[in-house]
């Protein structure tokens, strides 16, 4: 049976055997591939995605099964049967690791490997994967191995296999192994207690940016959607940036930020977020969460969709799980369908733009449809604005710092009488202010 390793940050070198779990993967790996899907109208969409998923890895596929369940195995996920068919199929594709297309359980990833006589892994551990190698600023990292270990630890027990359970004699507890398990737990949570740490100076070090941003006279909206729907080219068109962009999935993992001008020339600061996908695995969301809390903190949301995808409805279900998962659902939506370009039937797309409250529909790439997508944003902005006129006192100055902080300020003339201040504001600050109203003096 195949061993496992945790991760060379650990200092884990004791371990019973040294693993490569969790590692960039080698120069295209062999993977041999299982489909386990109820539904059988999802099938090209599930397998393209996985067969995605592991060309982003690196990964060569050199075989796949397929099987309908409705629930799964408790030993094996996909039947001890079924595991020992595949077992021939397996070897006789010279697969280098399996590939589950769902969540495994620890005992159904090690029996597993004791059928198939090979590496094991699932879809979460795939997306890790990809997330390790696509991780390359400090923060990125720190958040990909708390994924990692979170992920890991409850695995561990299955590198202690060899070790047998001693019972039935006087003063004795448990295996040989029993208490270096214990050490390397205790090890693992040490490790993911620093990354938190860490992780908590990351969250507190970009909320001091978003204040900082807070003070400028800018809203904020975030970019997000499916992995690969196009948010960092909506970006680069609408801002000028040369933000990276990639074919492959999950090409943005750290937040970029760029001011774009609306056609009334009012400035606004997008963010471009981590793509979503089906079944985003918890930990990545939860290790994610100071990276994910630019789509919490910002004002209004763009939800690009892939327009041209034939399951595009589900995708943007997967997307909309997340952002409920974060809270960030209630928040205004624009939601813009991007590719229109390759979409085939024009008639649906515009159906689809009509049924979807606050929806345009463009091509980022081709920069088409982004006038209307600008006054959309304009008008989600205005919706959440209100104007009013009001004479400050001097005395409370500071309501003029928060009309710049939480609205715009259009005029602000200083009279011996107070600062008279012209601004579109927030609904609340709104009516913090009802008393200074000029209209009503």
């Amino acid at each position: 049976m195949p061993q496992r390793n945790i991760t060379a940050s650990l200092g884990m070198a004791d371990l019973p055997h040294p693993v490569t779990r969790l590692h960039p993967v080698q120069e295209r790996e062999r993977a041999f591939l299982i489909y386990v899907n109820p539904d059988a109208e999802l099938d090209q969409y599930v397998e393209e995605e996985l067969r995605a998923l592991c060309d982003t890895a690196g990964l060569e596929v050199v075989g796949e099964s397929r099987q309908r369940r409705t629930r799964p195995d408790a030993a094996t996920f996909i039947g001890r049967g079924k595991a020992e068919l595949l077992f021939p199929q397996v070897r006789e594709a010279n697969a280098d690791l399996v590939i589950v297309d769902d969540d495994l359980t620890p005992l159904q990833q090690r029996n597993l490997e004791d059928i198939l006589q090979t590496r094991v892994i699932d879809r979460t551990e795939l997306i890790l994967r990809i997330f390790a190698q696509r991780a390359h600023t400090r923060e990125g990292k720190l958040q990909v191995e708390l994924a990692q270990l979170t992920y890991e630890l409850p695995r561990l027990m299955s590198v202690y296999t060899k070790f047998e359970q001693q019972a039935g004699h006087i003063g004795v507890r448990g295996g040989p192994g029993e208490t270096k398990l214990e050490q390397d737990r205790r090890k693992v949570r040490e490790r993911i207690a620093d990354l938190q740490r860490e992780l908590e100076q990351v969250a507190r070090q970009r909320s001091l940016q978003r204040q900082g941003r807070r003070r400028l006279p800018f809203p904020f909206g975030a970019l997000v959607g499916y992995t690969s729907a196009g948010k960092s080219t909506l970006l680069n068109t609408l801002s000028g940036a040369h933000i990276y962009t990639d074919e492959h999935l999950f090409a943005t993992l750290d937040p970029t930020v760029r001011r774009i001008v609306l056609p009334d020339g009012w400035g606004v600061l997008l963010s471009d977020t981590v793509g979503f996908i089906r079944n985003l695995p918890h930990s990545l969301v939860a290790a994610f969460r100071a990276t994910l809390e630019e789509v919490t903190e910002a004002d209004f949301l763009i939800h690009v969709v892939d327009a041209s995808h034939p399951q595009l409805e589900l995708q943007q279900q997967a997307v909309m799980n997340v952002l409920a998962e974060l809270g960030a659902h209630t928040k205004p939506i624009i939601t813009a369908y991007n590719k229109a370009d390759l979409v085939k039937d024009t008639y649906r797309l515009r159906q689809l733009v009509a049924a979807t409250p606050n929806a345009v529909y463009i091509s980022a790439l081709k920069a088409e449809g982004i006038p209307e997508l600008m006054n959309r944003i304009l008008d989600t902005l205005r919706s959440l604005l209100q104007p009013v006129r009001v004479r400050l006192p001097y005395t409370q100055s500071n309501l003029l710092a928060q009309c710049y902080e939480l609205g715009r300020v259009r005029s602000a003339e200083y009279t011996p009488d107070g600062i008279l201040v012209g601004a579109e504001v927030t609904h609340d600050l709104a009516e913090l202010l009802t008393r200074y109203r000029v209209d009503q003096q």
